[in-house]
């Protein structure tokens, strides 16, 4: 992937009413959603990514559009893993969210056809109509359709030529809002794109502009708070977000890589293994953590006005344990990392949270901020003796007066968890294409929807 030249100036196209009245549009969406089984019906636990594609599904009613909707679910292996499904999601979208939508099987060929046509014929639709009217009244078709999982197709995330030209046929236009998939070549986010005319949904819109809004044009001081158990889809944020950020601190398991780099003993604490191309270069995550350290020493951001703080910040003390599972809390220990360990390398410990001192301390910088990135939770936090990072850090920038801006699906469950999720600026869960977008990468999916210079 290619960088962007200028984050700030990249201007997505937008649907304007010319682009999309009285005509088929094919809405890739990103309905990935968590599902669970209650009773003989499997139900939609969280709905936030179907909200969020309402603002664009209302658009293209109020205007006569024919709405298609497609998305994946899961990673099915097969057709034939029905599991994976999305009539329940066409399901719940009917009961729960009152639209009126109706599923087709497949998302190509003929029924997808005889769909659209049966649509072409019944609507009687104003340009007043909105998702929840159509739902309100009888007189009014349903012109909102839901295609089967793309990925019961493999050439799908093949990005096959052939399969994207049937997804397009008998479409007109095609919108993308699933930023969440906008880092995957695939043939409903690039492919599909060579046969239609494409644009943004407003919501993958405000996502792309918040990002650039922080990259380009933060309050400061901008912090950065980074955990989660990889490293490896961190790296390219931690290294371009490094030169923006003012501070970056360090937690989670992706701590463990940079404090082995400062010379820290780790014990048995997960490092991320790299895939074959970066063992054949002898380089390891631990090496990438020390040339991020080298290149950023000298670098300070200065609290209270005087005291000099690392532009990478990790853990100064840590709490550890035997087992990730370990459920007594006496049988744990906090390691402060700024003393000598009375522990010997033979020890089989793991670090699992984020220490007192550590908490404090970044919760002092914190309180200093006027912009907080937030991806990757502190520590073990589904365990509840090793959650007591996260839930401090969570609090802290919840209640903070920064711009607040959340990403990743770990840290989303983590302050559902808490119960903290309404109390961040934007919450996002693209979490690859964030980090991508992050590390200033041209997104597959993006570059068919910008506005030519």
């Amino acid at each position: 992937m290619n960088k962007y030249d200028n984050l700030e100036n990249m201007k997505l196209k937008l649907p304007k009413i010319s682009d999309i009245a009285n005509k088929v549009v094919f809405v890739r969406v990103d309905y990935n959603v968590p599902l669970k089984k209650v009773g003989n019906k499997i139900v939609v636990v969280d709905d936030e990514r179907i909200k969020a594609s309402l603002e664009t599904i209302s658009f293209l009613l109020e205007n006569n559009a024919t709405v298609v909707l497609a998305s994946h679910l899961g990673r099915p292996k097969s057709s034939h893993d029905m599991h994976f499904s999305l009539q329940p999601i066409a399901d719940y979208m009917n009961g729960s969210l009152n639209i009126p939508i109706k599923f087709v099987k497949t998302c190509i060929g003929k029924e997808v056809e005889e769909a659209i046509i049966q649509a072409k014929n019944k609507i009687t639709t104003s340009n007043e109509t909105t998702v929840n009217k159509a739902h309100n009244d009888n007189s009014i078709q349903p012109s909102i359709f839901l295609l089967e999982n793309l990925r019961f197709h493999k050439e799908e995330e093949e990005n096959d030529l052939e399969f994207s030209k049937k997804l397009a046929s008998h479409m007109d236009v095609y919108i993308n809002e699933a930023f969440s998939t906008t880092h995957r070549a695939h043939a409903s986010i690039v492919g599909i794109t060579k046969f239609l005319p494409a644009f943004a949904g407003f919501a993958l819109e405000k996502e792309v502009n918040t990002f650039a809004k922080m990259m380009s044009n933060p309050k400061r001081p901008l912090i950065i708070v980074l955990g989660g158990a990889k490293i490896s889809d961190k790296v390219g944020a931690i290294e371009h977000l490094a030169n923006i950020a003012d501070i970056v601190l360090v937690g989670g398991a992706v701590a463990n890589s940079f404090l082995k780099a400062d010379g820290h003993e780790t014990f048995k604490s997960y490092i991320e293994d790299v895939p074959a191309d970066l063992k054949k270069k002898n380089i390891d995550y631990v090496d990438v953590a020390c040339s991020l350290i080298e290149e950023h020493r000298t670098e300070k951001m200065l609290m209270n006005g005087y005291i000099p703080m690392p532009k990478i910040l990790h853990p100064i003390d840590v709490i550890a344990a035997y087992s990730l599972e370990e459920k007594d809390p006496e049988k744990t220990f906090i390691i402060d990392l700024t003393k000598e360990s009375d522990f010997k390398k033979s020890e089989k410990l793991f670090y699992l949270d984020i220490g007192p001192k550590t908490i404090k301390l970044y919760q002092e910088i914190l309180g200093h901020s006027k912009t907080i990135f937030w991806n990757g939770p502190m520590g073990v936090w589904e365990n509840p003796i090793f959650s007591r990072g996260t839930k401090r850090i969570a609090s802290t920038i919840a209640m903070s007066e920064a711009e607040t801006i959340i990403g990743g699906g770990d840290t989303i469950g983590a302050i559902n968890h808490f119960g903290l999720e309404k109390q961040f600026n934007y919450i996002s869960a693209a979490g690859g294409a964030a980090l991508d977008l992050l590390s200033g990468k041209m997104l597959p999916g993006i570059k068919p929807i910008l506005e030519e210079k």
